[in-house]
């Protein structure tokens, strides 16, 4: 057994564990554990610093999932758009490949909670008529391993899979969903990375949440997959006392780069049964993006979007930087809010243009000064306030 395998055997997952650990009512606890049972491993459970905190939120179970009643399921509707099991075909040339239901620590905000820890819900069974499907759609060009966690395969299933998926022409891109470099780092070995390395275009998403969660093994593990050739990247989802503040995120943000993960996703939180007590407000995820752009590299800055309810796919939200918008120009704000003009063309026509700017009228780059005018009301008669 290999000591990742052991930790698991080691986790905190009994109605009895959690009453021991985390002081919970036993009625309450025996309540959440037929609602969602919990998995928390020795590793993730170190992480935690004082009762409450952003670590212990997203792993301990707590009664406000049981207040929850007016959210989904299936709030992504994933089950109706999935053709054969295990399967999940939303966009044209991608799909969703369950392969185990099992996950190295069961998050309280899961957003497919129905499904992951039950074998029955995700099954092998499902597997070979998974590899079917995508066999016969020539559009796929994209498969994503999700679960539950893939890695929580052992290196030889995982292997079967990714070399199955290899000989099928058309899929040109393979990606693995894991949370594991996050919460069981000790997952990543170099007999894995050796393995992975031989199925390449393999991209790897992992789900950092908080800047605690890197530490030194999460960071080792990911560099080691970036040694191996595969690119990382990051998927986060804004949460209510976890990470609903702009200095946390930005620190998450600017940390991942420095492990070499690129910020990717910044989801709102699904409107999922047992995890609405997460959820923030839009206006809340706007405001902590309105203060990374510009305030940070743009590497660090990753797409904040709504995944739609209902199986409407992820849509971006963008804080409000156009301010107008005609046939003669478009008005901007940027992140120090001053305000630019931008002329625009008819189609066909030259469309570098010179940028009417309000404040910071200066260097062009080059060492020389280029006449910029200033904008004023009478310019843009149809803008009558500017919010600052």
């Amino acid at each position: 057994m290999e000591p990742w395998q052991q930790m698991l055997r080691e986790s905190v997952h009994s109605v009895d564990q959690l009453v021991e650990k985390f002081n919970l009512d036993r009625s309450i606890a025996q309540q959440l554990d037929r609602f969602f049972q919990a998995r928390i491993n020795p590793y993730y459970l170190s992480l935690i610093r004082y009762p409450g905190d952003p670590i212990w939120r997203q792993c301990v179970p707590d009664r406000a999932e049981l207040e929850d009643y007016d959210a989904f399921e299936d709030p992504l509707n994933e089950d109706a758009m999935s053709p054969v099991p295990n399967i999940t075909h939303r966009y044209p040339d991608r799909v969703l490949f369950l392969v185990t239901s099992q996950c190295g620590m069961y998050c309280r905000f899961c957003t497919r909670k129905r499904k992951v820890g039950n074998s029955d819900k995700i099954s092998m069974k499902g597997l070979e008529s998974a590899f079917n499907y995508i066999q016969s759609h020539s559009e796929i060009r994209d498969v994503i391993l999700s679960g539950g966690d893939p890695l929580m395969l052992t290196d030889y299933m995982l292997e079967k899979i990714l070399m199955r998926l290899r000989k099928i022409e058309h899929v040109e891109i393979i990606r693995l969903g894991t949370k594991m470099p996050c919460v069981l780092p000790q997952r990543i070995t170099p007999k894995l990375c050796s393995m992975l390395k031989k199925y390449h275009p393999l991209y790897i998403n992992t789900h950092f949440n908080h800047p605690w969660e890197i530490t030194p093994e999460s960071s080792r593990a990911c560099q080691m997959l970036a040694d191996a050739g595969c690119p990382v990247g990051n998927q986060s989802v804004l949460m209510k006392g976890v990470n609903d503040d702009p200095d946390t995120i930005k620190e998450l943000m600017q940390k991942l780069l420095k492990i070499r993960v690129k910020p990717y996703y910044l989801y709102m939180a699904d409107e999922t049964k047992g995890a609405n007590h997460f959820r923030t407000s839009i206006r809340t995820g706007i405001e902590i993006m309105d203060k990374l752009r510009g305030h940070t590299s743009g590497l660090a800055i990753p797409y904040f979007v709504i995944d739609a309810p209902g199986g409407g796919g992820k849509i971006p939200i963008l804080p409000e930087y156009v301010l107008h918008h005609d046939d003669e120009k478009i008005v901007l704000r940027n992140y120090k809010n001053d305000i630019y003009v931008y002329k625009d063309m008819k189609d066909g026509k030259e469309t570098v243009r010179k940028v009417d700017v309000i404040e910071n009228n200066g260097n062009n780059g080059n060492g020389k000064h280029e006449k910029i005018e200033k904008v004023t009301p009478h310019h843009i008669p149809e803008l009558a306030i500017i919010d600052n």
